[in-house]
């Protein structure tokens, strides 16, 4: 066991996307298999997917599920500064999981040395209470415009006096010169700090790449620590919504038995994880549409959260969308709203203090019988209820309830009367459901983890295409992906140079 303050490695990458959150994810949970206490960190995150803690403090969904591979529970430790982009220029900025300021890039910046104490803070609290930190870099260390102002990088590195492991991303193509590029961008100190080279996502011949690597090794000055295969069907959500651009897509009408799922990708879409387990069902084909011609004719359509709820629902209705939900939902088109999609479908939306950063008020959909009020508090906290509409129960009764969590600024208001989509253990209600059409909404993040409801919703989706109903869903385990992904990386890094960088003794 490590004594005194935990022993830290730091994954930097070579540029965004490379895999950092994944390796970061195997290694927790590979040195947690040692039997060390392990926690992620990761100084600074910009990102739209969030999780609520079990404390109700918000922090990056990716190391949320870091804590999960770590095998503990998530801390707001972990993730002390969370930039929400809300546009080009500002983001809405999250200190310690709850929302601080709303700031452009250079306000942001100013103010460095606070943010970097709060940083420096939670650093040291995780490394009091575990024996390994393993933190994520954000980006590239190498850009050298903003090298100074750099919080994620290089600074934590310094603080933590970590080795740094660099990634690089060989299925982009000229991962070589990422490698020497970033090095010979790097001042003398922190070029020193970096101990391994990791090429990540490798497909091909591992023979072929030999002799790149022996030439990558003299002109680097560095090891390669190892190359981490291609892993495409891990099963994990994605923390980049770049990664959803690639899902824009026209209907397919050719599948057999495929249920065709249809989810808006609104500009500033936030928490598209909770589609996840849909998208690993070999029964159900999820595709994000941008415009009325991608629509098509989808068994389920579903408008998911987003950050910017005004100006995705001005969005909506500008490019033609709304007045098609609006009336395939007529039809009788099962549709499904969560968190800011479905205060959109509500009837009226307002924001009188610009908690959204425009203010006024918006008409909805005017799908549900409610109303949607912003107000400056963030509800952040875990949550479970009983889902009532028919259409996510097949009309059966379930007989566990649906657990998820809430990230919110908008109070949702539903008429008197109106039937509830959850009630809770105490019989609070919450969420809605139009009492003709099949359309329901819900504040709840994560409800689609749910395996029985899931099950129940898929079943209902077959009975109304004229199939046997009945459909085993793919257990929603994250457990096995996060086995998976430290296997491949025992096989792949080598493992007692990795324990010699860590300064943590390899297993006999």
């Amino acid at each position: 066991m490590v004594t005194g303050l935990a022993r830290t490695v730091m994954v930097q990458g070579t540029a965004s996307s490379v895999g950092k959150s994944l390796l970061v994810a195997g290694l927790c949970r590979y040195f947690a298999r040692l039997g060390l206490r392990v926690a992620p960190f990761k100084s600074q995150n910009m990102a739209l997917n969030s999780f609520a803690t079990p404390d109700g403090l918000e922090i990056g969904r990716a190391q949320a599920l870091q804590a999960q591979a770590a095998g503990v529970a998530p801390h707001v430790d972990m993730n002390p500064i969370l930039l929400k982009p809300e546009g080009d220029m500002t983001s809405q900025v999250v200190v310690m999981g709850q929302p601080r300021a709303r700031l452009s890039a250079q306000a942001y910046y100013d103010r460095k040395r606070e943010f970097a104490d709060v940083i420096g803070g939670a650093l040291t609290r995780l490394r009091e209470r575990n024996d390994v930190v393993v933190i994520e870099g954000a980006g590239s260390p190498a850009e050298i415009n903003l090298q100074d102002r750099d919080v994620a990088n290089m600074f934590v590195a310094d603080l933590a006096d970590a080795p740094v492991l660099l990634a690089g991303d060989i299925d982009r193509g000229g991962v070589f010169a990422a490698f020497v590029g970033t090095l010979m961008l790097l001042a003398p100190e922190h070029r020193a700090r970096v101990k391994g080279l990791i090429i990540n996502k490798f497909r091909g011949d591992l023979g072929l790449l030999t002799p790149g690597l022996d030439m990558l090794e003299a002109r680097a000055e560095c090891p390669v620590l190892g190359v981490v295969p291609f892993l495409g069907d891990l099963g994990l959500p994605e923390e980049d919504s770049v990664a959803l651009e690639q899902r824009l897509t026209v209907p397919d009408t050719a599948s057999l038995e495929c249920l065709d799922v249809a989810v808006v990708m609104f500009p500033y879409i936030s928490n598209y994880d909770d589609l996840l387990p849909l998208e690993n069902e070999p029964g159900v084909r999820v595709r994000y549409v941008g415009s009325t011609a991608e629509l098509g004719t989808p068994d389920l359509l579903i408008l998911p959260g987003t950050k910017r709820t005004f100006a995705d629902l001005d969005w909506l209705q500008a490019n033609g969308l709304a007045e098609q939900i609006v009336t395939r939902a007529a039809e009788g088109l099962p549709v499904l709203g969560v968190c800011g999609g479905f205060q959109m479908l509500g009837e009226r939306l307002a924001d009188p203090t610009a908690v959204e950063g425009q203010g006024g008020e918006r008409r909805g959909l005017g799908l549900l019988p409610c109303q949607v009020q912003f107000e400056a508090t963030k509800v952040t906290r875990q949550v479970q209820g009983y889902a009532q509409a028919a259409f996510l129960t097949d009309g059966q009764a379930l007989s566990a309830p649906t657990t998820g969590y809430y990230i919110h600024m908008g109070r949702v208001q539903a008429a008197s009367g109106a039937q509830p989509l959850f009630v809770d253990g105490q019989g609070e209600a919450e969420g809605c459901v139009h009492d003709q059409l099949p359309v329901a909404g819900t504040m709840m993040h994560g409800l689609l983890d749910q395996d029985l409801l899931r099950r129940r919703l898929i079943e209902y989706l077959r009975r109304r295409r004229g199939w046997d109903p009945t459909y085993q869903v793919r257990a929603h385990d994250l457990e096995a992906p996060f086995e998976r992904l430290a296997d491949c990386l025992c096989s792949s890094l080598n493992l007692d140079q990795l324990h010699r960088i860590v300064g943590v003794e390899a297993p006999q």
